[in-house]
């Protein structure tokens, strides 16, 4: 299958500062990707070079097969970019604000008011369609924004901080939709953003920039391998155990253990050796409550990533 987006050593400078550094990465078709990093780290400019906005200074980039640099016009055909600001027509109705951007995007005339008129629905503003968007609460416009980037049922969705500014309510609102769209309908999602919990909950894979360079690609899992030594299990005991953590040292793959009451804390060498710890401990007659892996969550990976770039 087609990759979604290539980018091989991508640059872009600006003056004496170059915004992207040697870029490099690959999103697959139908996967959420994450773009984290601070504000003023690259990420708007990535956005601008992939859908052919402005030209790179070197390196390439394809874009659902096209070259953004010499076919800028074909890439956004079949993409949608929504933005922190929405980018309406405020003296327009929600109703004609898709009527005239799906206009613009080609959308045939005898298929553009049902396709406005599904859309209005499916983001909750059928009721006030005609009512001006200049009327409208932040979440609505941001709800009528994304509404207006899949007017012409594009297969790849760039959203550059898309909560940015919203209340709890409307943010949740907006990340439910943006999961709808991957998971429901198998679009490509492309997500910058800052906000990490919203990352986590959202991205199936996540790329860490700072200051123009990538700093690491992958799963939060595989960032954290290559982040930590081996893995932490908790393990909660219902009684104490005499000699336990001595008989768990001896297991193969048991790298450390502390030890506090009735909770242990092992360190494995991988996953691979869970199973072993647990036999482990059944052998051992270990009066066990809880056995879990301890997963590092994306912001202490996001720091870490941050703090080794620095040092």
């Amino acid at each position: 299958m087609q990759e979604a987006i290539r980018a091989e050593a991508l640059i872009r400078q600006f003056g004496i500062i170059r915004a992207v550094n040697e870029v490099s990465f690959v999103v697959e078709p139908g996967e959420v990707f994450g773009m984290l990093g601070p504000n003023g780290a690259g990420k708007t400019t990535l956005v601008r070079l992939l859908n052919g906005v402005i030209e790179p200074d070197g390196g390439t980039a394809r874009v659902l097969g096209f070259d953004p640099r010499t076919q800028g016009e074909d890439v956004r055909r079949q993409t949608g970019v929504l933005t922190e600001t929405p980018a309406l027509y405020e003296r327009l109705s929600a109703r004609d604000n898709l009527l005239f951007f799906g206009t613009l995007y080609g959308v045939p005339q005898a298929d553009l008011p049902r396709r406005v008129d599904d859309l209005l629905e499916r983001f909750g503003l059928a009721d006030r369609a005609n009512d001006r968007a200049g009327g409208y609460s932040k979440g609505m416009k941001q709800r009528l924004a994304l509404a207006r980037t899949l007017i012409h049922q594009p297969r790849l969705l760039f959203f550059d901080e898309p909560t940015a500014g919203l209340d709890p309510e409307a943010a949740l609102q907006v990340t439910t939709l943006i999961q709808e769209l991957s998971h429901r309908d198998g679009r490509t999602v492309f997500l910058c953003t800052h906000n990490l919990e919203e990352a986590q909950r959202l991205c199936d894979r996540v790329a860490v920039i700072n200051q123009g360079r990538l700093l690491a690609v992958g799963t939060a899992e595989q960032l954290a391998r290559g982040l930590w030594q081996g893995l932490w299990v908790d393990v909660s005991l219902l009684a104490p155990s005499d000699g336990l953590p001595e008989r768990l040292r001896a297991l193969p793959g048991v790298l450390d253990i502390s030890a506090d009451g009735l909770e242990l804390a092992v360190q494995v060498a991988e996953e691979a050796a869970i199973p072993g710890l647990v036999a482990g401990l059944v052998a051992a007659g270990a009066p066990v409550k809880r056995v879990s892996p301890r997963e590092h969550s994306l912001q202490e990976i996001y720091f870490k990533l941050q703090e080794e770039a620095r040092s």
